[in-house]
């Protein structure tokens, strides 16, 4: 039997302590997650992240993700350039297998999050 799986408002959920960004560029940053689910074989996560605003680097060559912004404003720059995206409440951002770059976040940003690795 297939057991589905549904959260409710997100906007709220406690995601318990804040952490320093290992990645960040900026001194005090501090992010929180809480995953939701995971497939049986771990390729596939679904969960919530928070960060403070600051610049961190991000680096999706082993995973691709794709996220929900519920709160906050963020730009996402890609390594090469060329692909500045403005993400705000509502947007969807999808980050490719083998997307390197930076995110500098304005305003403190939540997103949903489903990351899926190379297998």
């Amino acid at each position: 039997m297939i057991d589905l799986k549904s959260f409710g408002d997100l906007s709220n959920l406690d995601l318990g302590q804040f952490k320093p960004k290992p990645t960040t560029f900026t001194e005090g940053q501090v992010e929180a997650a809480k995953q939701l689910w995971a497939s049986d074989d771990g390729v596939t996560q679904i969960g919530v992240w928070e960060c403070t605003p600051g610049r961190f680097s991000a680096d999706r060559t082993k995973s691709s993700e794709i996220c929900h912004i519920l709160s906050g404003t963020a730009t996402v720059v890609g390594k090469q350039g060329g692909d500045e995206r403005k993400i705000g409440p509502g947007d969807i951002l999808v980050l490719p297998l083998g997307w390197e770059g930076e995110w500098t976040i304005h305003e403190q940003v939540r997103k949903t999050y489903v990351m899926t690795r190379k297998p």
